[in-house]
Formats: structure tokens, sequence, C-alpha cells
């Protein structure tokens, strides 16, 4: 689908004109990427690298066009099962036009930030910006996540808790890869900034980017290391909540153990001699009794030992 946007004193709108500046293609298909390779001699290697999820961030200086392949987060839903996913998108600046290619539709120029823009290459540089904040966003979202899943790890027996903090952290590592290689893109846009006609504002934000990513990347990696040391912490908790849970089935099974042995011989036909003249009301009175007396003496006895059931961790480890 192709959009085509125009600065209008300071402002991106949309705009219908084949002569627009601004050119965002998502989720091109072969047709129209031939047709943009055709249009601005594009290297139809480096279109394709903005569509490949897999491709690292990087900068690329041609004499009929630069091309900036940048890293961001994709949108998340509930259908992803915690799993935070990278794109790739590609911006193209050729023939006095600044294209962009993603493999999906994602809306590119929201936020206050895109109420004032000067040139194109400040649309560039407030576009790479937004990932940043995009990425922090998710990081909070992984943080919440990650707190809530936790919580229930210290309370739980099932491995799937497990699986969902092993997701966050394959996620995370993945996040500190996409940053690490924006910050190699933007620091090579920063080396070529005047080849590239930035004007003084443009370098300032641009030195303002390097920045925040470098610092998104920091707390990418310490959610990162923080989850991975945790893992095995977290492992233990449900290893312990289980056995904790077997030794109570455990105790009960020996304090009813008795019972069914003082049971059994009671059901005899050898005990009715001894009941013999006794109601048989008051007789099974005294026979529940003394279950009860057997119960408890058995739970007495397990309790001196130090073998009753104890209650599994609710505190959060911290």
């Amino acid at each position: 689908m192709l959009r085509r946007f125009e600065i209008d004193k300071g402002v991106l709108v949309a705009s219908e004109n084949d002569s627009a500046q601004i050119l965002v293609l998502s989720a091109p298909d072969a047709a129209e990427r031939e047709r943009l390779v055709q249009e601005f001699d594009l290297d139809d290697h480096t279109v394709g690298s903005a569509l490949d999820p897999d491709e690292q961030a990087r900068l690329e200086q041609w004499p009929e066009y630069t091309a900036v392949i940048i890293k961001r987060p994709q949108n998340y839903s509930s259908k992803d099962q915690f799993v935070f996913k990278v794109s790739s998108v590609g911006i193209f600046y050729a023939k006095g036009k600044l294209v962009f290619v993603a493999p999906e539709d994602f809306p590119l120029f929201e936020g206050k930030q895109f109420q004032k823009v000067v040139s194109l290459p400040d649309v560039m540089l407030k576009v790479i910006s937004r990932t940043i904040f995009h990425f922090y966003g998710h990081l909070k979202a992984i943080n919440a996540i990650s707190t809530e899943i936790e919580q229930k790890i210290n309370t739980s027996m099932e491995n799937r808790y497990l699986i969902h903090m092993f997701t966050l952290e394959k996620s995370l590592v993945y996040y500190v890869d996409a940053l690490n290689s924006n910050e190699v893109a933007v620091e090579c846009l920063r080396n070529n900034a005047q080849k590239l006609g930035m004007s003084a504002e443009a370098i300032d934000l641009l030195e303002d980017i390097i920045v925040e990513n470098r610092q998104c990347a920091r707390q990418a990696e310490i959610y990162s290391n923080i989850l991975s040391s945790l893992m095995d912490a977290r492992a233990s908790i449900v290893n312990n909540n289980l056995n904790i849970l077997m030794k109570r089935l455990t105790v009960i099974n020996v304090v009813f153990m008795p019972l069914n042995i003082v049971a059994g011989i009671g059901g005899m036909s050898e005990y009715t001699r001894f009941t013999t003249g006794i109601p048989w009301p008051v007789a099974y009175g005294m026979f529940v009794l003394g279950l009860i007396g057997v119960a408890t003496l058995t739970y007495w006895v397990l309790r001196k030992l130090g073998l009753e059931g104890s209650r599994p961790a609710r505190r959060p480890v911290r």
C-alpha cells in the first residue's frame, strides 16, 4: 500500500499529489517493489533488506541514493503469547524524495513531534526518534508483564508461567540486539551528517537520538540480565511449591493409614464379640472416637518429627 505525504507549514499532511516528497510503502508486492526500484534507481537487495526482520540496521550511501535500515518493535497483540518481535524499516533518500519501506502497515507519523518539521532529514530523524520511544513503551510493558507473571510463579506449580518468562527473556535479547544495531546506523548518520546536508538543529537532534538509543539499550540489557539471573530462582520456587504439596499429601496419607487398619479390624466379624450387649450407637460412637484419637496421635507424632505440611512461598522474590 502506497501513501503520500507533504510538509505543509511545518506539519505532515496526507497528499494525493504524485509529486509529494514523502512516500510510505507498506507490505509492497512484487510489482510495487519493481516500480520502486525502477523509479528511484534503488538496489533490489537493499529494498528487500528493509522487509527482512533479521536484517541488521545500517547506513548505505550510493551516488543515486542514501539508504538507512533501522530496527523497530512490532505492534504487540494478545495473539503473540508474550513474544515481542522486531521488524525492519527502510528509509531511502533519492531524487529529492524520502521513501519509507516497511513489511507491515503501522502509524509512522503519529505524535506531536511530527507537527513541527522543516525538511526531509528532519522527518527521517524524528521517525528514528519515534522508534526509540516505541522501544521504551514496549520495555515498560515487558516489565509490567514480568512482574505479574512473577507473582503467579511464587504460588504456582505449573510450567506455563516459566515458559512465559523464558519468552520475555528471549524477546529482550532481540531488543538489545536491535537497539545496538540501531546505534551503529545512527552513529554512521552522525559521521555523515554534513554530506547529507543536515542543519545544525538536525545534528543536535541526532545527538539526542544517540543518547536516547544508548539509554534504551542499557535499560533493555538490565531487564534482560534481571530476568536471566532470576529464572533459576523462580524455577526453584515452582519445584519447592510442588514438593510442599507432595509433602502435604504424604502427611494426609500417613494420617489415614492407621485409620484404615483400625477400620478394617472393626469391620471383622470377630470385633462383634467385644461389642455384644452394647447398643450399636454406643459401639459405633466409641469406634469413631477411637479413630479420632488415633488420627490425632498420628498427627501429633508427625508434627513432633517436623513432617507436617508447610505453606508455600507467597511473598514475591526480589
